[in-house]
């Protein structure tokens, strides 16, 4: 019984990090850049492209066609949490997002973004 409290306890006391991630189509070149509140939920995202129900009809298209070992995921920044609780975390995954798809510039030939 104390080890099930310890393990609850322990997953509790793990930080969750959130940040922007790039999936890349190693074939083309291609970025789909998006920003997540939990990298946990990158698994989520690779099942939704998986089970071909993805919101995005382009990359969802290429994963169709090339398949999962044509792409790449990878955590590009992670946002570190701020100790000010007033501080909106919403709002600051947002603007690294817009400085991510800036800087990366994922449209037409170069990304999945319209």
């Amino acid at each position: 019984m104390d080890r099930k409290k310890e393990l609850k306890q322990a997953y509790k006391e793990v930080k969750v990090e959130c940040g922007i991630y790039v999936i890349t189509n190693k074939e083309n070149g291609k970025k789909f850049v998006a920003s997540t509140r939990n990298f946990k939920t990158l698994n989520g995202a690779k099942f939704t492209l998986e089970t071909g129900t993805h919101t995005n009809r382009m990359l969802q298209e290429d994963w169709n066609q090339f398949g999962k070992d044509a792409f790449e995921i990878e955590k590009v920044e992670i946002h570190k949490a701020s100790e000010n609780q007033f501080i909106d975390e919403k709002k600051e995954l947002e603007k690294l997002l817009s400085k991510w798809i800036e800087q990366l510039q994922p449209f037409g030939d170069k990304g999945y973004h319209t």
